[in-house]
Order: structure tokens, then sequence, then C-alpha cells
């Protein structure tokens, strides 16, 4: 196995493009061969892209990144013949398009069909995703959360407290990939400094169909890109916002073009009172601060090469929100959370059908916490971090039918965990508890993986095929062989797109809590903590499922899933700490049905309509992790069912947005969840609740059911272009949240251990200067 990685790393050295990203290499001139500066555009209505750009003075201009699909070309100059074709990016390979422009006709007459990219043919599953331009009009969150927003806007996924995402069902496996690498971590506020929404140019969301290029974290995959302006000259955008809970940001972001070279720079800091969802209505302690700033410097190199750096710095410091009883004796609960993080890449174009890649990152990343003396009833204190080094090389191959791609990753990961306590209240431990305890490990994480994969175009039939090898080591040694099979079959006479996908996963345990979880010395705790390595997780993914155009203007695309674990990943709190970290248990069955119905532009109207229904079932013994519980030995093994933490059965989003004249926009949505399962922990009665949670919040959970009554929330925006020039434009966004002032309970899971209480009605305001 050594020798194949070695020689797959040296085969690939010589040669980074964003994972299943393509892009657009055009040159135009007039019919004498002299170079044209034109206008340029490019519009897919499947992938959401929408670009505007200019030739520069030799009459060159690249479009990308463009996620693989379909897509309407348009090439304008003044006193000549526009041209407009449609173009297919189905590779990484850069697709190099001469463009001729001859002299204009008294009359021309050009019809611009953007209905045909409505619908991607080829695609084996379902992708969300977010252009541009619905980026920079997105709905303002807490801070920290517009990006996890906007994810959570498309069907399968769960935003639950403290903007931790959960798709179909999973608990920790959300990948994100940034500029072609993957962050496998917990990104949630509390865990980790936020992506900036601001800072990206492109979002897409998989949540099936993955290509054996992704592995480690598959529940969802979230590949965001940061903007890239490749209009020549000084552009930016400088944006403050300020709303309810006195926050308030600041963003400023500032891209260099030249000829070949590129240089992006982004500042960012904001504050809040409102930064995690506390536990109680009135909101005790929750204020937070961060900052931010980043860079991006890239170079074109004549030979067909490209050379990139990016680097950023981000740091949070935020107060954990107390209930009543803890508000009361004056606990102070501080965290923090900081991420240094760097990547360089370099793509090369070995001739017109083979790229390679490389690429390689090295981040750190620090969680802390600390108590005061007053904190109720525990007194704790952790730090967590982890230094991972990342290293990838590839290469694509397109020709004919195919369209191939075979690399290799290595990752190690060093990683750090001390944790402290000291019981302050002891009614609420048994007596076997340790009044004191101190805990301190390291460890070293390392990955590796091959794959292979090959999507092939048949005429209306789609075949994309991989396989995948991963070596596992930390606590525990696995490896194991993914293969990923998908097929598309395109029915062009009904607009429809039937396709269907099976997905083999290792999903390697989370790093939050994992040393702590799986140690020895935590069986010290009590006499019946395990403290049980946890090995990775082993999953089938199948799913089938439509797209289907409507009117020439509409896609439904529609889901049936079933989702097969061993192993499952779940996650438990440390006595009354708020430190999670993670157990499994034997197994897991998910699956659900998912809809959306999606109008990318009709006249003056966009939006979506989406609805998911999920079942999840879990299946005991426990199987890894540490559990302190009286009955826990017990269920070690016993062999029963019972619904996930995630088994929220429906789930519904809508947004709709109107241009009511050029300058002004108004738009509407809402979301429904009808609620998630809790397990009561402790032998409290409900006056022992009610000294600590309002009887409005405890209105809201149903004990016989067992599970937390339904979410509703009904949100507006509204934009105004102040001043809209060519090179510029000055607007003003004001968005709500939470309307009817709904108390809606997130989660709800007893005593000091986890209840969350979402946003009440609140609003910001934003001004934003784009140049």
């Amino acid at each position: 196995m050594k020798v194949l990685i070695l020689v797959a790393m040296l085969f690939t050295l010589p040669l980074l493009a964003q994972k299943g990203n393509g892009e657009i290499q055009l040159t135009v001139s007039d019919s004498t061969g002299a170079p044209l500066g034109c206008e340029v555009s490019l519009v897919g209505q499947a992938t959401g892209v929408r670009q505007r750009l200019e030739t520069n003075a030799e009459g060159r201009a690249t479009l990308r990144p463009l996620p693989f699909g379909m897509y309407q070309l348009r090439v304008e100059h003044g006193g000549f013949q526009s041209h407009s074709e449609r173009i297919e990016i189905r590779s990484e390979v850069p697709l190099t398009k001469k463009v001729t422009l001859g002299v204009a006709a008294v009359e021309t007459t050009l019809v611009v069909r953007e209905a045909e990219t409505l619908l991607d043919p080829h695609r084996t599953a379902t992708v969300y995703f977010a252009g541009a331009e619905r980026i920079g009009e997105h709905r303002t969150a807490q801070p920290s959360r517009s990006l996890l927003e906007m994810v959570n806007s498309q069907p399968g996924w769960l935003l639950e407290a403290n903007g931790i995402l959960h798709p179909r069902g999973s608990e920790y496996n959300t990948q994100y990939v940034l500029d072609g690498v993957p962050l496998t971590d917990n990104r949630s506020p509390s865990f980790a400094p936020s992506l900036e929404l601001e800072d990206l140019g492109s979002m897409n969301v998989l949540t099936a169909g993955y290509p054996a290029e992704y592995g480690r974290k598959l529940g969802g995959v979230v590949e965001v890109n940061t903007k890239q302006q490749t209009n020549p000259g000084l552009h930016g955008q400088a944006a403050m916002d300020g709303g309810s809970f006195r926050s308030q940001g600041g963003h400023l972001q500032l891209q260099q073009q030249w000829d070949r070279t590129a240089l992006m720079f982004t500042g960012s800091g904001s504050s809040t009172r409102r930064f995690l969802d506390p536990p109680v209505e009135e909101n005790f302690t929750n204020k937070a601060t961060g900052a931010g700033v980043t860079s991006r410097v890239e170079r074109e190199v004549r030979s067909g090469g490209r050379l990139s750096t990016y680097f950023h710095a981000k740091r949070a410091h935020f107060l954990v929100p107390n209930e009543l009883e803890q508000q009361e004796e004056g606990q102070r609960q501080d965290r923090t959370a900081a991420e240094t993080l760097g990547q360089v890449s370099y793509q090369h174009t070995l001739s017109p059908a083979v790229l390679a890649n490389v690429r390689g990152m090295v981040r750190d990343l620090d969680s802390r916490l600390w108590s005061n003396p007053l904190s109720n009833p525990i007194e704790a204190s952790a730090e967590r971090g982890f230094r991972e080094g990342y290293f990838a090389g590839s290469m694509a191959w397109t020709k004919g039918r195919h369209s191939a791609k075979w690399g290799v990753e290595y990752i190690r990961a060093n990683l750090e965990e001390s944790f402290a306590y000291h019981i302050t209240r002891e009614k609420f431990f048994d007596d076997d508890f340790p009044e004191r305890f101190r805990f301190a490990e390291d460890g070293v994480s390392k990955e590796t993986a091959l794959f292979v994969q090959d999507t092939i175009r048949a005429g209306r039939l789609t075949v994309s095929a991989g396989l995948r090898h991963d070596r596992y080591s930390l606590r525990v040694r696995e490896s194991v062989w993914s293969p990923r099979v998908g097929v598309a079959f395109h029915v062009p006479e009904a607009g429809l797109r039937l396709h269907a996908s099976y997905d083999r996963a290792f999903e390697t345990p989370p790093v939050e809590g994992l040393l702590l979880a799986s140690s020895p010395v935590t069986r010290a705790l009590t006499e019946e903590s395990t403290g049980l390595a946890l090995r990775p997780t082993r999953s089938n993914f199948y799913q089938v499922g439509f797209a289907k155009s409507l009117l020439g203007r509409m896609r439904l695309d529609g889901n049936y899933y079933r989702r097969l674990s061993r192993n499952f990943t779940d996650d438990s709190l440390l006595l009354n700490t708020g430190i999670s970290f993670p157990i499994t248990f034997d197994r897991a069955t998910i699956h659900g049905v998912e809809a959306k119905l999606e109008l990318p532009r009709w006249g003056r109207v966009s939006g979506f309509l989406s609805y998911s229904n999920m079942t999840g079932t879990g299946r005991l013994p426990l199987t890894g992790g540490l559990f302190l519980e009286e009955d826990e030995a017990e269920l070690l093994r016993m062999n029963t069912t019972f619904p996930i933490t995630q088994d929220q059965r429906h789930t519904a989003r809508a947004r709709f947005r109107v241009q009511v004249t050029k300058r002004f926009w108004v738009a509407g949505g809402g979301s429904y969840n009808s609620g998630l399962p809790f397990e009561r922990e402790g032998d409290f009665d409900e006056d022992d609740l009610e000294e600590r949670f309002s009887g409005r919040i405890l209105e809201r959970v149903n004990f016989e059911r067992g599970r937390v009554l339904p979410q509703f929330s009904l949100d507006t925006s509204a934009g105004l272009d102040l001043m809209q020039g060519d090179r510029s434009t000055v607007r003003l966004q004001a968005d709500t949240w939470n309307l009817t002032n709904r108390l809606n309970v997130i989660n709800f899971s007893g005593l000091f251990s986890g209840t969350a209480i979402g946003v009440p009605r609140s609003g910001t305001v934003r001004l934003m200067w784009q140049f």
C-alpha cells in the first residue's frame, strides 16, 4: 500500500482545481484576427451561475468556477454581430473557446434560450447550487450563521441548536470543501470560526451521488468557492450591518486584477448580544465578538499553469448563555475559537485533454472554555485543538464520452485535549462521581486515500463509476474499499431526467472530544464508565430520483433515499459542562423523501419551495465512546430500537423574490419544523423544571410523546439600490425574522444540558457598496 501511495504522489507531483468545477478560457477577435474588448455573459440556470465580465486588451477572459452543467454564452461588442451558443462543462480540464465576431448587419435578431440550461441531462444525482447573485442578496442571519442558513434552506438539511448542521439525520458528518480542500471538523459557531458568506462566490450542496474523490465525512458535502474577480482593475465590496440584540458588523473586500496576477484581501468584524441559542427567553450572558482576515494571491503561468495561495486567520470570543438559576448565582462561562489556515495549489494543463493538480494545506484550530467559581452545578475548563496537514494530487482527463479523474490524499492531524472540573452542586450528581477530575491527552491521526472515477456519456444514458480506498489510524486502525455508482437517463421530449446512485461511505470519527470519549482514563469517573474506542462509521447510501422542467421556467427535483449505517455516530454531553463528545451505537436506518420546486427566474419573480420527510431509527447496543449514566452498562447489552436525535419527520422551506422596479425588490419566506425527539434526563418533576424554565417553554414540549412541538417562522427581506452605475452599486437591505414572534423551542434536554430557544422577532439593516 505504501508503495502505491508513493507512486501516485510522484506521478502527480509535477502538477489544483476546485472539485467538480471547470472553466472556460475565452479568446475573442474580429475577422482579421485582432483582439476585441467585449462584454461576456454566461448563464446556467441549473447551476445558479450568472457571470458578466469583460475581455482584456488581448481579447481574453476566464470564466470560473463553473459547476458541471449546461451554460448559455453570449459575447457582444458595439458594431459587431453578437455571438450566442450553448456550452457544456463536464470536466475540470479547461475548455478553450475562440470566438470571431463579424461586422454587424443592418438588422440583427438574437434569441438567447436560457431555458435550455434549466435541466442538466447528465447529472446522476441532485445537487443544489447558489451563485454569486443569490449569495449577494442573502438574508442576514445571526452572526456567523449566514452560510449555515443558506445550506439549511436545501432539502434534507436540519439546522439544530447553536448552528449545527445535520444532513439527512447525520450528527457530525458534514464536509466543507473550501476552494478544493476538505474541512471535516464541526464548523458550527460554538466549535470553529465561521466561513463568511460575503467571501464566497458560489456554493454547491450534495447529499448523494458522491464521486470517489470525496471521503471521510459524507453525510452531506458543501462545496464553497471564494470570490474570483477576473475583470481587470480594482474591485471590491464594503458592507456594514446592525440590528436586534445590538448586533453589528462590518466587512471589506478588495480585489486587484492585473493581466495574469490577482490579489484579494478581506477583513471583517462583528459583535452581538445573541450568539448562541439560549436555554431561556431572557437570553442571559450571550455576548460575542469575532474578527477575521483573508488573503489570496493567484498567478497565471504562460506555459498553461496557475499558482494560487490562500490564507485566513479567524477568532471568536463568546459567553455560554445561562439558565435562570445559573444567572441568579452569577455563573460565567467563556469560550473562544480560533483558526489559522494556509493553502497552496498549482494546476497545469498538460494538453487540451489532461489537467494535473496538486494542493496542500496546513491549519491550526484551538477551542477553549473556562468557568468562574460561581458556576452551577459544575465549574469546568477545557481546551481542544489540532494541527492538520493535508496533501492531494490528481489528474483529470477527458476524451470523447469519458471524463475521468484519479488521485491520492494524505492527512495527518495532531490532536490535543485537556479537561478539568470541580462539582459545585453535589445534589445533581450520583454519590460515586469524583468531586474533581482532570484529563489531558494527545494523539496523532493519519489518513491516506486513493481514488479513480469516470463519467461516461452515451446518448441519453450517463454512467458515473468510481472506487476509493481509505486507511485510517488513531485509536483503531481500519481500511476499506468504497465503490460509487450513479446512472442517469434523459428523456428530452418530456424534459425529464431519471437518476439513481449508490455510495459506500467510510466515515472517520469526529475529532471533537474524541480523545476524551475513547480514553481509559475516563473510566475512573464512575464504576460503569466505559471509554470505548470509536471506530469509523460504515454506511451504504441508496437514492433514486428525478428532475423535471415545467413550462420551461421551473424545475422540480424529487428523491427517495435510504441510508444503512454501522457504528452510527451521535453525541453526548459530559455531565453538565456543555462539553460534547462523540458516541456510537450499533446501527441506524434512515430513509426519506425530498422535493424542491425551483423557479430560477420568471420575469420579475424567482424563488423555491422545498419539503423533506425523514425517519431515523437507531439500534442498540452502544459500541463506542464515554458512558456515565447509571443505565449505560445495560445499554451495552440491549438490542432495542429508538428514534435518532435528528428524527424530524417533516421539514418545509419557502422563499420568493419579486423585482418590483429596476432598483427595488422584496422577498418573503417561511420555515416549518415538525419537532425533534428528546430524552428527559434526571429525576426532576415539573416544579423542578419550572424553577429553571418558564411555563411558556414547557408548554412547547410534549412530554408524553417525547418531542418538541413544531416550529414555524415567517421572514421578509427588501432591497433598494440607492445608486446604480456601470461600475458600482450602493444597496440598502432590510431583513426580518420570525414576524409573528412565535416562541420556538429547538431542543429540550432537561437541566443544564442542551435546551435551546429559537430567535424571537428581530431584524437587521445592511448597507453595501460594490465597486
